[in-house]
């Protein structure tokens, strides 16, 4: 590895899921955060640093201090995205080294199932994006169908080959109880199941829920004294290239995660072949193809043959999104916080039948908005 870890992992937790209509966004917020820090043995009020990401107010941060009781020292409302919670868990690394704060939580909540349908008026379409939606793209499915059209014409990547990747998560999420969607699929059923936009179908498109999630970093000193084993931060990085998919420089080619994973291995002083679990944001199948290619577990244009065989389900040699995904476990909107989860408690060895043995390092990657932003992060228990 590189250098000695300054900051880690030491609470996480997920709020309710599915269809929550009696919480509201902060419930939930409050619901993971309380779990979290108590996963920890930490409380609000040790809290000096929040982080949060979320389009359901004009300054979150400022909304969920109130709501929590707290008054911070540091305060970050970064939103790239899906990927905004890993980039949170670099800021969160920086800050603990500047000596700015120990403690600092994350956090995200959203009830996009539950308010679906009210109030949505007239799209609204700013500057560069007056370009696609008001001509008929729907974002942001259409966005990636594109990708994955443009990536199957360069490389040959079949429809059969994202469905292994549906197929493969969705067994994953059969070991899961808190998974939404359990119920086994095969290739067969994603290719016949309804098509959204080609050549996406329905099921090769993330679940749309509610729900929330937190995670607690503190600097190893504080980490030294939580109640479980720390998780320790080794690597990040982030980057972003675009924020409408007509202006993404390769619809092929996952640029920000390329820059993000790069950065993140070169600080960790590892290898994508080191790594035993991944964890990566999965809003279409054609988002992890394009991911695993740009973090370098396979190359340019191999990513449909890289997930083929039902390589990544469990039993197989590369262990991906274990919990169930976005693609079966849950989606509330922005989705790479329980990717950090997720990663946090395969490495605790917490999971259950889902477990991978031998765990001892994971690799969480968000992706935002139309495969816009990245953000890597690498983690690694003692």
């Amino acid at each position: 590895m590189g250098r000695a870890p300054k900051a880690a992992i030491v609470g996480v937790a997920e709020s309710d899921l599915g269809r929550t209509p009696d919480k509201t966004v902060l419930q939930l917020q409050a619901q993971a955060a309380r779990a979290a820090l108590d996963d920890a043995g930490l409380h609000i009020q040790d809290v000096e640093a929040l982080f949060c990401a979320g389009n359901w107010a004009w300054s979150p941060n400022l909304m969920l201090a109130e709501y929590l009781g707290i008054q911070p020292k540091y305060t970050d409302t970064t939103n790239i995205g899906g990927s905004s919670f890993e980039a949170h868990i670099g800021h969160a690394l920086a800050g603990i080294e500047a000596g700015l704060f120990d403690i600092a939580l994350i956090t995200y909540g959203s009830t996009q199932r539950s308010d679906r349908g009210r109030g949505r008026g007239h799209p609204s379409y700013r500057l560069t994006e007056q370009y696609e939606g008001p001509f008929g793209l729907p974002t942001p499915v259409g966005a990636y169908a594109l990708a994955a059209m443009r990536h199957m014409f360069e490389y040959g990547t079949t429809g059969e080959q994202l469905a292994e990747v549906a197929v493969a998560t969705r067994k994953w999420a059969a070991l899961n109880e808190k998974a939404m969607m359990r119920d086994p699929i095969t290739i067969e059923d994603v290719l016949n199941s309804r098509m959204i936009a080609s050549p996406l179908h329905l099921l090769d498109c993330c679940l749309v829920t509610d729900g929330g999630g937190a995670v607690v970093v503190t600097s190893a000193t504080r980490a030294a004294h939580t109640r479980k084993a720390p998780i320790w931060i080794l690597g990040h990085g982030e980057s972003h290239t675009h924020n409408t998919i007509s202006n993404m420089p390769d619809l092929a080619t996952h640029r920000a995660a390329i820059a993000s994973g790069q950065a993140a291995f070169a600080m960790a002083g590892l290898t994508p072949a080191e790594i035993d679990v991944v964890e990566i944001y999965d809003s279409f199948t054609i988002t992890v193809l394009l991911t695993l290619e740009a973090l370098g577990f396979c190359g340019r244009g191999e990513g449909g043959a890289f997930v083929s065989g039902q390589r990544t389900a469990p039993g197989g040699p590369f262990p991906l999104n274990t919990n169930g995904g976005g693609l079966s476990y849950c989606h509330p909107g922005m989705y790479g916080i329980f990717l950090l989860i997720e990663a946090t408690r395969q490495l605790r060895g917490e999971c259950g039948a889902r477990q991978v043995e031998g765990t001892r390092l994971a690799l969480a990657h968000g992706t935002g908005g139309v495969l816009s932003s990245a953000a890597t992060v690498i983690l690694g228990k003692e």
